[in-house]
Formats: structure tokens, C-alpha cells, sequence
């Protein structure tokens, strides 16, 4: 329950303390006192946006504070220590909002929090309602919603949701795999090109290494024949050539060996020359011989090292790259080679995962049809008691042709208020009033099952009359024994049934400013707000508020 409520310089509001009792509280007070400014409190608590023009004048900032008493902390703090907040204690769940001009801050439990997780805790704290609120009622999925509720199926509807979503993942999965075949032939076409390509050309390490030096012979044989063999013929040619010098040389040397032993070095030295030059002699031979000038085989050499080069533009710099292509392309293909298998085993997985979520689904759909006769029943009690003593209600389940995100079926909630008439769907009931005790008997049917600590209910009983209005009273002070429940109301028939009631006014400060001030009233200060409310005075309207009270 909520504990304590301070407000500080808010629309009117100086500096309010409040703090509710259980059970079932009237707020009362004439048009303009400031009722609405401690819903706007309260809604500002709960993370709704802060208008700026909420300050009071002269004030720079606007702070609320709300302090919520709970008997099972459980859900509540998992949910803060996900999000790093300490967790409550002793039951105590602090939260306060400082805005301003500027900007706005929110805390819990003296923690800073972001407005998104403001808003997801205050929305399992309080359920608030207005008159343009029960047009919400209208929406099938909110019917849906109050159906699982009253059900109590929040094991079966997690499992759905489960498998709902993996199915989801599945057939994303399947689909995106098979329209993505058009694209996947393209693209093996295109990898089916390169390799055979690259392939084709049967490049090995090898000659690629020596494809340029034999190109660049083959292109110059003449030239290298007319250097190499001048070359040659020096070496070992006719007379005057290096081989016969070194000849003339040993047989000098051989004669100085002969006259003087210490030449006999000179002599090794000159008969090691003349075996370099003879094998100097020999290559050159063998190299001259291989210069023949063939234009066929440069032809070659030239188709081998264009096509390298096409190779190098398309698929890498160097050979290295080229090869790492074709092992990328060859990857590829195998993949995508085997992508009938892995279509076949997507669309195993996608059938296998609508089984389950048809299982989950028929599991919910039970725990609903099951539950719909029993909440029209006890929506028809409570509604009796509010003024529909032979109206109709059915909650009508329709199969859905495909599993959708909450179900395999959808609900309409149909209602027929007046007798001999066929019912209608809620949405087309136009009348607020109607709208508004149609919400109450539902609340009232789900009291058991609804684990939100407070209900506040905003003027709920606008548009109806005084004997409707007394009956609303009944069920919102019925409800009072399972939540606390705050009602602002202008009927005197509902503020007397209040267990506790509280009057909202307005005066003037010393310095003449105007502000609010909340005060809980009994006695005869009730009585005297009761007779405010009913719109005379008098002995008599005295006489009929303390009736009010005591029935």
C-alpha cells in the first residue's frame, strides 16, 4: 500500500505530508481545490512525464515523494538488482522525483534510476484509472489480457510465448535461407566463374617463380647470343684467346720451376685458371646453344604472363593471394553446395517448432475457454450490483487462422445492459457511465487475482446517477479488502461509504498565495463536507449525509 505521499510546490501544492490508511479512501473538495493535483503527484511517481508548468509559480523545482509498503518484496527486488538498485527493506520501496526547470531526476531507494525502469515498477505498484481510461476496456487485447488474468494462466501463456518466439526465430530463419535462393544462384554462377578461371590457368609455384627471368631470355635471345658468344670464342677461340695465353703462361711458368723452385706457387696458380677458364669455356658453349630464338614459345611465355597478370588484377597481388582466393571460392561453394540440405534441415526445424508452439497454443487456449464462463458469471454478480440487473455478458473466444504473439485465439467481450436487446461488442457501447461500471465489475471479478497493491480510481463515477453512483461505492469499498483503493468522487452516496475520507481545499498563505491543503475529515467535519456535496443545507441535509454514513 502506499504508505506516505509528500509533495513539494506543485501546481498548488506547497508542501503537502500524506499518509493513506488501507482500505477504501474518498478524496473530496469543490471544482478547482486541487484533487487532481494528488493524482498528478502520484502520476509523477510512477514515471509519467513531467510538464514543466506543473512548478509553482515563483518555485524553480517540484519534487514528489512516495513511499509504498509491500507485503511480498520478492519479484520487486529481482527486478531492482537486475538493474544495480539496492533492493527494498523491510518492505519499504522509496520513490522520489525532483523536476525541474531544467530537466528532471528520479531515485529509487535513494538510488538514481532511468525513467524506463521508473515506469516498469510503478506500473505492478498502481492501477489508475480515469473516465477516458475505460475506453481501454474497448481493445481486445486488453480484454485478452484481463482474461489471463482471471484465468490465472501465467505459466501456460510463458510457455507459449517461449515457444511463440522460437518459432518466430525458425521460420525467419527458413524463409530468409529460401528467398535468398535467386541471390544464392548468382552467386554460385559468379564462384563457379572464378574457380574454373583460376583453375584454368594451372599456374604452379613454380613457374610462376621462373615465369619472368624465362620470358625476359626468351625475349632477348638474339641479344644475349651476340653478347655470350664473342664471350666465348675470347675464352677459348683461336689463337690470342684466354685459354691459349693461359697455355703459354704454364709453359713459362714450368720453366721458371725448373730454374727456381720458389715459382712452383705460380705455376699451381695458373693451372687452377686454366681449369675455371675451361669451365668458363664450357658454360658459355652450353648457354650459346640454348639461345635459339623461337617465336612460339615467346608467344607462349607472353599468353602465360598476360594471363598472370588479369589473374593478379582480378583475385590478389601476387600468387600467394590468387591461390587464397580460390581455396575462399572453393569454401564457398562447398557451402553453398550444401544449402538444399541446409534448407531442408531449417524447414525441420521451423515444422517442429509450430508443433510446439500448436501444443502451447491448445495448453492456453484451454486454460481459456475454461476460464471465460466462469468470469462471465462472476462479472454478471458484480454487474447486478451496479445497476445491469438483467443485462448480458459473454466473453466470446474466435480461433485465429495463424498462432499469433498471444495466442491461437482472440476475445471480444460482448455486452447487452438492457433486456431483449442482443449484446454488443464493448466498443460500441458509447456510454461513458456504462463504460465505467462494465470496468468495475470486471475489477471486482479479478479482485482475487489482481496482486496490485493500489487502485485508484479518478472521478470513476462520472455520468451516473445517485443510486448507480451509491452502488459503485459498494464495489470500490469491496474492493478495499483485498487493496487499498483511493477514489476522488463528487457523490456523497460513495464518499460516505469511504472508510477513511479526505478533503482537499484551498486558502491563502500569510503572504496571500493560494495553495491546497489535504486533511482527512470525520465527525462532524464530515458530516459538513457531506452536506457541501449533496448541494443544500439545513436540518434536513444534515439529517440525509448522517444517513449516508450510518447505511
Amino acid at each position: 500500500m502506499l504508505s506516505l505521499l509528500k509533495i513539494r510546490n506543485l501546481a498548488l501544492v506547497d508542501e503537502l505530508s500524506w499518509e493513506p490508511r488501507a482500505g477504501f479512501l474518498g478524496i473530496t473538495g469543490e471544482t478547482g481545490a486541487g484533487k487532481s493535483v494528488i493524482m498528478g503527484g502520484i502520476s509523477l511517481a510512477l514515471g509519467e512525464r513531467a510538464d514543466k508548468s506543473l512548478i509553482r509559480s515563483g518555485e524553480t523545482q517540484c519534487s514528489v515523494e512516495a513511499v509504498f509498503q509491500l507485503r511480498d518484496t520478492s519479484a520487486l527486488n529481482a527486478a531492482l538488482e537486475e538493474s544495480g538498485v539496492p533492493p527494498c527493506e523491510d518492505g519499504l520501496l522509496i520513490i522520489r522525483r525532483v523536476v525541474t526547470t531544467s530537466g528532471n531526476r528520479q531515485f529509487i531507494n535513494s538510488s538514481p534510476v532511468t525513467l524506463q525502469l521508473l515506469k516498469r515498477i510503478g506500473s505492478g505498484l498502481v492501477d489508475m484509472h480515469h473516465p477516458e481510461e475505460h475506453r481501454s476496456l474497448t481493445s481486445q487485447e486488453r480484454q485478452l489480457c484481463l482474461l489471463d488474468a482471471f484465468a490465472e494462466n501465467a505459466p501456460a501463456l510463458a510457455a507459449y510465448h517461449a515457444a511463440y518466439r522460437a518459432w518466430l526465430d525458425a521460420r525467419h530463419a527458413y524463409r530468409t535461407l529460401l528467398e535468398s535462393e535467386m541471390a544464392n544462384e548468382r552467386e554460385l554462377d559468379f564462384l563457379r566463374h572464378q574457380v574454373e578461371e583460376i583453375e584454368g590457368a594451372a599456374f604452379t609455384a613454380e613457374e610462376v617463380e621462373g615465369l619472368e627471368a624465362r620470358w625476359q631470355r626468351a625475349r632477348n635471345a638474339n641479344r644475349l647470343r651476340d653478347t655470350a658468344l664473342p664471350m666465348a670464342q675470347l675464352v677459348d677461340g683461336e689463337e690470342g684467346s684466354l685459354l691459349s695465353t693461359l697455355h703459354q703462361l704454364v709453359r713459362s711458368g714450368r720453366d721458371l720451376e725448373r730454374l727456381d723452385a720458389a715459382t712452383a706457387p705460380w705455376l699451381e696458380s695458373l693451372e687452377s685458371l686454366i681449369d675455371t677458364a675451361e669451365d668458363l669455356a664450357a658454360n658459355l658453349q652450353d648457354y650459346v646453344e640454348t639461345l635459339e630464338c623461337d617465336p612460339a614459345e615467346l608467344a607462349e611465355l607472353e599468353n602465360r604472363i598476360s594471363l598472370l597478370d588479369n589473374l593478379k588484377r582480378k583475385y590478389g597481388a601476387d600468387f600467394e593471394a590468387i591461390t587464397t582466393h580460390l581455396e575462399t571460392c572453393r569454401a564457398k561453394l562447398d557451402a553453398i553446395g550444401n544449402r538444399e540440405a541446409r534448407l531442408e534441415e531449417l524447414q525441420a526445424v521451423e515444422e517442429r517448432c509450430r508443433a510446439t508452439v500448436l501444443r502451447a497454443g491448445a495448453e492456453l487456449s484451454a486454460t481459456r475457454a475454461a476460464a471465460a464462463p466462469r468470469l462471465e458469471e462472476d462479472f454478471l454478480t458484480h454487474a447486478r450490483h451496479l445497476g445491469f440487473r438483467q443485462a448480458l455478458f459473454t466473453a466470446q473466444l474466435s480461433p485465429l487462422p495463424e498462432p499469433g504473439p498471444q495466442g491461437m485465439e482472440e476475445v471480444d467481450f460482448l455486452f447487452g445492459p438492457n433486456p431483449g436487446e442482443p449484446q454488443k461488442a464493448l466498443r460500441l457501447i458509447a456510454s461513458s457511465g456504462e463504460l465505467a461500471r462494465v470496468m468495475l465489475a470486471l475489477k471486482s471479478a479479478l479482485a482475487r487475482q489482481d496482486d496490485t497493491p493500489l487502485l485508484i480510481f479518478d472521478e470513476i463515477d462520472a455520468n451516473v446517477g445517485g443510486e448507480i453512483a451509491r452502488a459503485v461505492g459498494m464495489k470500490m469499498r469491496e474492493l478495499g479488502c483485498e487493496h487499498q483503493v483511493i477514489a476522488i468522487t463528487h457523490f456523497p452516496q460513495v464518499a460516505a461509504l469511504a472508510d477513511h475520507h479526505y478533503l482537499i481545499s484551498k486558502g491563502q498563505t500569510a503572504e496571500g498565495r493560494t495553495v491546497s491543503r489535504l486533511e482527512e475529515v470525520s465527525g462532524d467535519a464530515r458530516i459538513a463536507e457531506l452536506v457541501r456535496m449533496l448541494g443544500t443545507s439545513g436540518p434536513a441535509a444534515e439529517a440525509h449525509a448522517r444517513g449516508l454514513l450510518q447505511s
